[in-house]
């Protein structure tokens, strides 16, 4: 049975669209805790479109429950992340043109710098995992760069378009599952993941954590955040 990680983003997202004061994305972690989440996300962007420093500074002093750190694998963040010392960083492909993250990390085409970068994280206590596609590929040299865990991209199941296409994909991100297991990595899965669709991800039983997002938020502007939360924690511990 997965644990669940709420990305809070979406509620920076409202705040910013007017830049000022309101909802606040650590109220909303609060939130979150008190209604039975396992785990706050955030992912500080580059260009700080929702989440700012200061969310992340304060998330860092009030959350008690395992706080992760999305972030771009370059030498800004981990800086950040080595003075707000998260319990978790995970590490995420970034274009500014996307409207959200649009696939999972090449670790194959950058083991040198993300080995780099991966060890002065790990010098700091903070545990690593990378966001990558279920591919073989990716999630050997993510062992072999010295990643803790995997995130494994849902999205390709989140957004098949018949029946068939997401089984096909459910089985990809099963064998994924099962590879990272053989590894010896903690596995998590997150990415485009809703209420309609979560239930077979969670059935997943190797899954150690879903990550999830822009549903919840959506479903809370509906019907209040803690009940959006218990809402998606019943899925997803039905698994």
């Amino acid at each position: 049975m997965p644990k669940l990680g709420v990305n809070i983003d979406h509620v920076a997202t409202i705040r910013e669209a007017r830049r000022t004061f309101e909802p606040d994305p650590v109220a909303a972690a609060l939130i979150c805790q008190l209604a039975g989440a396992d785990a706050i996300v955030a992912h500080l962007r580059e260009d700080r479109r929702h989440i700012q420093d200061k969310d992340i500074q304060l998330l860092r002093e009030v959350v008690k429950i395992k706080f992760n750190l999305e972030m771009a694998a370059t030498e800004e963040m981990v800086k950040v992340a080595t003075k707000i010392k998260p319990d978790q960083v995970t590490l995420v492909p970034e274009r500014r043109q996307e409207v959200t993250t649009e696939g999972g990390l090449n670790v194959v085409s950058k083991r040198k710098p993300l080995e780099t970068l991966i060890k002065a994280l790990k010098r700091e206590g903070i545990v690593v995992s990378l966001f990558i596609d279920p591919h073989p590929a990716q999630i050997r040299a993510s062992a072999e760069v010295g990643a803790q865990a995997v995130e494994l991209h849902t999205g390709e199941y989140a957004n098949s378009g018949t029946e068939e296409q997401s089984k096909q994909e459910l089985k990809k991100l099963m064998n994924g599952v099962k590879r990272v297991k053989e590894l010896n990595l903690r596995v998590h899965a997150g990415h485009g993941l809703t209420y309609q669709n979560v239930a077979h991800v969670a059935a997943i039983e190797e899954i150690e954590e879903l990550n999830i997002g822009h549903t919840i938020i959506s479903r809370a502007v509906l019907v209040g955040l803690d009940k959006a939360v218990r809402e998606m924690l019943a899925l997803v511990r039905i698994g």
